[in-house]
Protein backbone atom coordinates (compact mmCIF):
# COMPACT_ATOMS: atom_id res chain seq x y z
CA UNK A 1 0.00 0.00 0.00
CA UNK A 2 0.92 3.37 -0.61
CA UNK A 3 2.51 5.50 2.16
CA UNK A 4 0.65 8.33 2.70
CA UNK A 5 2.18 11.85 3.35
CA UNK A 6 0.59 14.90 5.21
CA UNK A 7 2.67 18.23 3.22
CA UNK A 8 2.40 21.22 5.20
CA UNK A 9 3.85 24.66 3.08
CA UNK A 10 2.66 27.72 1.79
CA UNK A 11 4.57 28.26 -0.75
CA UNK A 12 3.02 27.54 -4.12
CA UNK A 13 5.86 26.63 -6.06
CA UNK A 14 8.05 24.80 -3.60
CA UNK A 15 4.79 22.82 -2.77
CA UNK A 16 4.33 21.64 -6.34
CA UNK A 17 7.93 20.75 -6.71
CA UNK A 18 7.77 18.31 -3.35
CA UNK A 19 4.71 16.68 -4.54
CA UNK A 20 6.04 16.09 -7.95
CA UNK A 21 8.72 14.60 -6.41
CA UNK A 22 7.09 12.66 -3.50
CA UNK A 23 4.41 11.01 -6.00
CA UNK A 24 7.21 10.33 -8.74
CA UNK A 25 8.74 7.96 -5.83
CA UNK A 26 4.66 6.37 -5.54
CA UNK A 27 4.11 8.45 -2.60
CA UNK A 28 0.26 9.31 -1.61
CA UNK A 29 0.25 13.21 -0.67
CA UNK A 30 -2.46 15.21 0.85
CA UNK A 31 -0.72 19.09 0.45
CA UNK A 32 -2.15 22.11 2.85
CA UNK A 33 -1.06 25.38 3.15
CA UNK A 34 -2.27 26.51 6.53
CA UNK A 35 -1.73 25.18 10.24
CA UNK A 36 -5.43 25.19 10.85
CA UNK A 37 -6.17 22.74 7.69
CA UNK A 38 -3.19 20.25 8.54
CA UNK A 39 -4.46 20.11 12.08
CA UNK A 40 -8.37 19.01 10.48
CA UNK A 41 -6.23 16.44 8.29
CA UNK A 42 -4.64 15.08 10.65
CA UNK A 43 -7.60 14.14 13.06
CA UNK A 44 -9.76 12.84 9.93
CA UNK A 45 -7.41 10.62 8.46
CA UNK A 46 -4.19 8.31 9.52
CA UNK A 47 -0.78 9.62 7.89
CA UNK A 48 2.81 7.83 7.66
CA UNK A 49 4.50 10.65 7.68
CA UNK A 50 4.15 15.02 8.34
CA UNK A 51 6.44 16.77 6.12
CA UNK A 52 6.25 20.36 7.62
CA UNK A 53 7.39 23.99 6.87
CA UNK A 54 7.74 26.37 9.83
CA UNK A 55 6.43 29.55 8.94
CA UNK A 56 3.05 28.54 7.95
CA UNK A 57 -0.33 30.94 8.28
CA UNK A 58 -2.36 30.31 11.16
CA UNK A 59 -0.87 27.58 13.36
CA UNK A 60 2.98 27.86 12.78
CA UNK A 61 4.32 24.16 11.98
CA UNK A 62 5.86 24.44 15.80
CA UNK A 63 2.56 24.76 17.30
CA UNK A 64 0.91 22.40 14.71
CA UNK A 65 3.45 20.07 15.82
CA UNK A 66 3.40 20.43 19.48
CA UNK A 67 -0.87 19.99 19.26
CA UNK A 68 -0.31 17.02 17.48
CA UNK A 69 1.82 15.60 20.42
CA UNK A 70 -0.43 16.30 22.94
CA UNK A 71 -3.15 14.87 21.44
CA UNK A 72 -0.80 11.57 21.49
CA UNK A 73 -0.27 11.51 17.65
CA UNK A 74 3.15 10.29 17.37
CA UNK A 75 3.52 10.39 13.40
CA UNK A 76 7.25 10.78 12.15
CA UNK A 77 7.67 14.23 11.42
CA UNK A 78 10.20 16.12 9.57
CA UNK A 79 10.66 20.36 9.26
CA UNK A 80 11.73 21.28 6.04
CA UNK A 81 12.70 24.90 6.53
CA UNK A 82 15.13 27.55 5.92
CA UNK A 83 15.21 27.96 9.82
CA UNK A 84 18.71 26.96 11.04
CA UNK A 85 19.68 27.90 14.29
CA UNK A 86 20.44 26.24 16.98
CA UNK A 87 17.50 27.91 18.98
CA UNK A 88 14.89 26.73 16.08
CA UNK A 89 16.64 23.59 16.00
CA UNK A 90 16.06 22.97 19.43
CA UNK A 91 12.74 24.47 19.50
CA UNK A 92 11.64 21.69 16.51
CA UNK A 93 13.06 18.55 18.29
CA UNK A 94 11.60 19.87 21.64
CA UNK A 95 8.15 20.07 19.95
CA UNK A 96 8.87 16.20 19.04
CA UNK A 97 10.71 16.93 15.76
CA UNK A 98 12.22 13.91 14.50
CA UNK A 99 14.17 15.49 11.68
CA UNK A 100 14.85 18.35 10.47
CA UNK A 101 15.68 19.65 6.17
CA UNK A 102 16.96 22.45 5.10
CA UNK A 103 15.85 24.68 2.71
CA UNK A 104 17.09 24.43 -0.40
CA UNK A 105 17.12 20.63 -0.20
CA UNK A 106 18.63 17.69 -2.13
CA UNK A 107 15.79 15.75 -3.92
CA UNK A 108 17.91 12.27 -3.13
CA UNK A 109 18.47 13.80 0.31
CA UNK A 110 14.57 14.23 0.95
CA UNK A 111 13.94 11.03 -0.41
CA UNK A 112 16.68 9.49 2.22
CA UNK A 113 15.40 11.26 5.00
CA UNK A 114 11.45 10.38 4.69
CA UNK A 115 12.25 6.51 3.71
CA UNK A 116 14.06 6.27 6.60
CA UNK A 117 11.72 8.20 9.05
CA UNK A 118 9.04 5.97 7.75
CA UNK A 119 11.04 2.48 8.43
CA UNK A 120 11.84 3.33 11.87
CA UNK A 121 8.07 4.18 12.98
CA UNK A 122 7.21 1.18 10.85
CA UNK A 123 10.02 -0.93 13.05
CA UNK A 124 8.86 0.30 15.91
CA UNK A 125 5.45 -1.18 16.87
CA UNK A 126 4.72 -3.54 19.29
CA UNK A 127 4.59 -6.89 18.48
CA UNK A 128 1.37 -7.15 20.51
CA UNK A 129 -1.46 -4.79 20.42
CA UNK A 130 -3.50 -4.58 23.69
CA UNK A 131 -7.05 -3.07 24.67
CA UNK A 132 -9.04 -3.96 27.42
CA UNK A 133 -8.86 -7.68 27.95
CA UNK A 134 -7.77 -8.45 24.41
CA UNK A 135 -3.90 -9.15 22.59
CA UNK A 136 -3.71 -9.26 19.20
CA UNK A 137 0.03 -10.54 17.96
CA UNK A 138 0.66 -8.74 14.88
CA UNK A 139 3.02 -10.96 13.09
CA UNK A 140 0.60 -14.09 13.81
CA UNK A 141 -2.40 -12.46 13.07
CA UNK A 142 -3.72 -13.99 16.61
CA UNK A 143 -6.36 -12.56 18.60
CA UNK A 144 -7.13 -13.24 22.28
CA UNK A 145 -9.67 -12.33 24.75
CA UNK A 146 -8.99 -12.75 28.34
CA UNK A 147 -5.96 -15.28 27.11
CA UNK A 148 -8.97 -17.58 24.83
CA UNK A 149 -8.08 -16.79 20.73
CA UNK A 150 -10.86 -15.52 19.14
CA UNK A 151 -11.58 -16.52 15.16
CA UNK A 152 -11.15 -13.84 12.46
CA UNK A 153 -11.08 -13.62 8.87
CA UNK A 154 -8.59 -11.95 7.16
CA UNK A 155 -10.49 -8.81 6.80
CA UNK A 156 -11.19 -8.28 10.21
CA UNK A 157 -7.67 -9.18 11.30
CA UNK A 158 -6.59 -5.87 8.96
CA UNK A 159 -9.83 -3.83 10.27
CA UNK A 160 -9.08 -4.63 14.10
CA UNK A 161 -4.63 -3.61 13.52
CA UNK A 162 -5.90 -0.90 11.36
CA UNK A 163 -8.10 0.71 14.85
CA UNK A 164 -5.85 -0.99 17.42
CA UNK A 165 -2.93 1.16 15.99
CA UNK A 166 -4.66 4.23 15.29
CA UNK A 167 -6.87 4.65 18.89
CA UNK A 168 -8.67 7.77 19.87
CA UNK A 169 -8.29 8.81 15.30
CA UNK A 170 -10.67 9.00 12.71
CA UNK A 171 -10.48 6.68 9.94
CA UNK A 172 -12.05 7.65 7.12
CA UNK A 173 -14.40 5.02 5.44
CA UNK A 174 -13.03 5.47 1.92
CA UNK A 175 -9.17 5.05 3.62
CA UNK A 176 -10.89 1.45 5.47
CA UNK A 177 -11.70 0.12 2.06
CA UNK A 178 -8.83 1.26 0.70
CA UNK A 179 -6.75 -0.72 3.04
CA UNK A 180 -9.18 -3.78 2.89
CA UNK A 181 -9.62 -3.55 -0.85
CA UNK A 182 -7.89 -6.57 -0.99
CA UNK A 183 -9.97 -8.38 1.50
CA UNK A 184 -13.62 -9.50 1.93
CA UNK A 185 -14.67 -5.79 2.57
CA UNK A 186 -16.11 -4.16 -0.26
CA UNK A 187 -19.12 -2.08 0.60
CA UNK A 188 -20.39 0.24 3.09
CA UNK A 189 -23.23 -2.77 4.17
CA UNK A 190 -20.17 -4.98 4.61
CA UNK A 191 -17.97 -2.91 6.53
CA UNK A 192 -20.77 -2.00 8.93
CA UNK A 193 -20.89 -6.23 9.47
CA UNK A 194 -17.53 -6.06 10.13
CA UNK A 195 -17.47 -3.08 12.95
CA UNK A 196 -20.43 -4.59 14.29
CA UNK A 197 -18.26 -7.91 15.17
CA UNK A 198 -15.41 -5.45 16.52
CA UNK A 199 -17.92 -3.81 18.54
CA UNK A 200 -19.07 -7.25 20.15
CA UNK A 201 -15.47 -8.42 20.55
CA UNK A 202 -14.92 -5.00 23.05
CA UNK A 203 -13.36 -2.51 20.47
CA UNK A 204 -15.48 0.99 21.66
CA UNK A 205 -15.62 2.32 18.34
CA UNK A 206 -17.49 5.45 17.45
CA UNK A 207 -19.79 6.16 14.02
CA UNK A 208 -18.37 9.42 13.31
CA UNK A 209 -21.45 10.76 10.63
CA UNK A 210 -20.24 11.43 6.96
CA UNK A 211 -16.54 10.57 7.71
CA UNK A 212 -15.62 7.38 8.84
CA UNK A 213 -15.11 5.40 12.94
CA UNK A 214 -12.94 5.95 15.40
CA UNK A 215 -11.64 3.55 17.92
CA UNK A 216 -12.07 5.17 21.45
CA UNK A 217 -8.04 5.51 23.24
CA UNK A 218 -8.70 3.84 26.94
Amino acid sequence: MMKKILLVEDDTILGETIVDILEDKNYDVVWVKDGEKALDKSFCSKYDLYLLDVNVPFINGFELLKDLRQSADMTPAIFITALIDINSLEKGFDVGADDYIKKPFNEKELIIRINTQIKKSFNSYEDILKYKDLEYDISSKILRKNGKTVHLSPSESELLELFLKNQGKIISKDEILFTLKDGEIGSDASLRVQISKLKKIGLELSNIRAIGYRCEKL
